[in-house]
Order: structure tokens, then C-alpha cells, then sequence
């Protein structure tokens, strides 16, 4: 057991009753699991200062999110992180994708103005700009696409072209995407981060804001494909007739971070997501 870990647990007045055993998974964080006298743990190991944000990030949802199930933080420190286990539904169980839609609706429907949140945080590796704007349009293209698409730039990921084409997108925001008040999201709400439990949905590994609620809608379909009846249930009336090129507008900022992250084999999503936002 690792010195700072064991003392973490100490004072937490967690007893390990095990090894740590590591999990797959992990892109960024070691990421183990732990038998204790409190239950079954799971324990990553990174930088403290993205452990931080996502225990902040995990507690946020826990108090917003009622209907979801949220891992619980147990406790924090030094390159630490310790959260309760969940227990995935057994095999062959259908995913209930109504209920996740219906909490994440909840979750949404939750107005929390400005953009933005209290602290920068990470998405991924990659650090997240957060201090707080009170125009959506603004916060989008300020905090999110236009710092992205610099970095990439600056590595060779982006060719002039494809940065000017997201600049542009960026810089006429105003000109279609109304002003609408802030939500809390997730943040990085991939497929993976989702977990179907004998609780019902849970979310983990959150990068936690407030923006548009269609940041978690769009990444769900970015590396995934949720039904029609998950969408029924979230939009309990029907979409905004510009749903489609919102859905690419809020895909763009991940895939410039996984640009960034993983290299060029995502270049041309991004700029087959781009053609989808400049196609009027």
C-alpha cells in the first residue's frame, strides 16, 4: 500500500481489508479497487489537482442529480481519490436508458447562471478553463473552442485551414445559437462514463460546468448511439428544431481535446463535424 494512500485511509478511519487490485479502463488515472471494512472502494492515482476536480465535480452531481446514481466520495488527498464500489446490473439485464434520460433531464432542467464554474478543472489530461462568463456564446467559444484550437494548432494537429474554419465557427455563434441560461453537465458524458448499476444509471469521472445541457447530449452520441426512446424521454416535448447543428457544435470541443490528447487520427472528425455546424 502506498505510504500517502495508507495515510489517507487512516484518516478517513478506513480499514483496507485487501490489495489493491487494478481495473481497465484508466486512460489517465491508475484506477484500482480496494476491499475495505466500509465496502468495496475504488481508488484512482493522478495529479491532485484533476483528483480535486473530479471529487468536486462527483459531489456536485451527487447533491443535483437525485434520480442518477453518483459514486460517493469518501475522501481526497495527495494524488488519492477513494469512492464507494458500484455493483453493475447483472449480464443480459437491459440498460434502463429511460431513467438516465429522465435524471439527466432533471439535472438540465435546473437553470444556474453564469457559464462556467467556480474552479478550472480537466477534461481528460487537458485543462479545462472555467471562470465564469454570463453569455453561453461567449463561455463556448472562449473556454472551449478557440484555446483548443490554439493548442492544436501549436502541435502541428491543425493546419491553417481547419484552425481558421473553427475560429469562424466560433466567432459566429451569435449569429444562430440563442443566449440561454446555464445548467450543470457532466461534462464528458461518453458511453463509458456511464455506468448501468443494481441502483439504477450512474455517472462517473465527471469534468463538471455549467453550460448548455446539449454538451452532455452531444458527447453521449459522439462515441455512442442512445435510442430513440432515450431522447422521448429526455426531450418530453420534442428537440429544438436546431438540434442537429447544436449536436455538432458541442461534439467539436471533444473531439479537439481527443485531437489533442490522441493525435491526428481525429482530424477528420473535426472537420467533418465543422462542415455539420457551417452547413446552413
Amino acid at each position: 500500500m502506498p505510504d500517502a494512500l495508507d495515510e489517507l485511509l487512516r484518516r478517513l478511519g478506513i480499514r483496507p481489508a485487501g490489495a489493491l487490485v487494478p481495473l481497465s479502463g484508466g486512460d489517465i488515472a491508475a484506477v484500482y479497487r480496494l476491499s475495505t471494512d466500509r465496502g468495496e472502494a475504488v481508488v484512482k492515482h493522478d495529479e491532485a489537482v484533476r483528483l480535486a476536480g473530479e471529487a468536486e465535480g462527483l459531489q456536485a452531481l451527487r447533491r443535483a442529480s437525485p434520480r442518477l446514481v453518483v459514486p460517493e466520495v469518501w475522501g481526497e488527498g495527495d494524488g488519492w481519490l477513494v469512492m464507494e464500489a458500484l455493483v453493475p446490473r447483472p449480464r443480459g439485464v437491459p440498460h434502463d436508458e429511460i431513467s438516465l434520460a429522465e435524471g439527466l433531464h432533471e439535472l438540465h432542467a435546473i437553470d444556474a447562471e453564469p457559464h462556467g464554474w467556480h474552479r478550472d478543472n480537466a477534461c481528460g489530461s487537458t485543462p479545462q478553463p472555467n471562470v465564469p462568463m454570463a453569455d453561453g456564446r461567449a463561455f463556448q467559444r472562449e473556454r472551449r473552442l478557440l484555446p483548443l484550437a490554439r493548442a492544436c494548432h501549436a502541435r502541428g494537429l491543425l493546419d491553417d485551414r481547419l484552425r481558421e474554419r473553427v475560429e469562424g465557427v466560433a466567432h459566429g455563434l451569435e449569429t444562430w445559437l440563442p443566449d440561454a441560461p446555464a445548467c450543470l453537465v457532466h461534462g464528458d458524458l461518453w458511453s463509458g462514463n456511464v455506468l448501468y448499476t443494481t441502483r439504477g444509471p450512474a455517472l462517473i469521472d465527471p469534468a463538471v460546468y455549467r453550460h448548455y445541457p446539449e454538451v452532455d447530449l452531444a458527447m453521449l452520441t459522439l462515441f455512442g448511439a442512445p435510442s430513440p426512446a432515450f431522447f422521448e424521454a429526455y426531450w418530453q416535448g420534442g428537440a429544438p428544431e436546431d438540434w442537429p447543428r447544436r449536436e455538432a457544435l458541442f461534439q467539436l470541443y471533444p473531439l479537439l481535446n481527443h485531437l489533442l490528447l490522441f493525435g491526428s487520427a481525429y482530424r477528420k472528425g473535426v472537420a467533418r463535424t465543422l462542415a455539420r455546424v457551417e452547413r446552413v
